[in-house]
């Protein structure tokens, strides 16, 4: 498996989770990897970027989590975060983490979220 996703599950809104990607060793590797990226699909809708975080220390968010969630890396762990705050029933999807350079793209199963009224 080379991206293991994890930390979904049931919250109620305005709860918070963290949602976890660790990366097996042969990505992080590979210097054609650039960017890690979260993103999510509900039921009947196109997936779409969440937070992304570049090498170079870059971070940008899709503008419905902007304030609210906050993507981060921790190498020594080799795990990428989305640490989701404020969180709304509308957040509810499940959210995918990928690993994306040159020529490369790698996708990790997701992981359910979902956000209760």
């Amino acid at each position: 498996v080379q991206l293991q996703a994890s930390g979904g599950g049931l919250v109620q809104a305005g709860g918070s989770l963290r949602l976890s990607c660790k990366a097996s060793r042969m990505i992080l590797s590979t210097f054609r990897i650039t960017d890690f990226n979260w993103y999510r699909q509900a039921p009947g809708k196109q997936r779409e970027l969440v937070a992304g975080s570049s090498r170079d220390g870059r971070t940008n968010y899709g503008d419905s989590v902007k304030g609210r969630f906050t993507i981060s890396r921790d190498n020594a762990k080799k795990t990428v975060y989305l640490q989701m705050d404020s969180l709304r029933t509308e957040d509810t999807a499940t959210y995918y983490c990928n690993a994306w350079g040159s020529g490369m793209d790698y996708w990790g199963e997701g992981t359910l979220v979902t956000v209760s009224s």
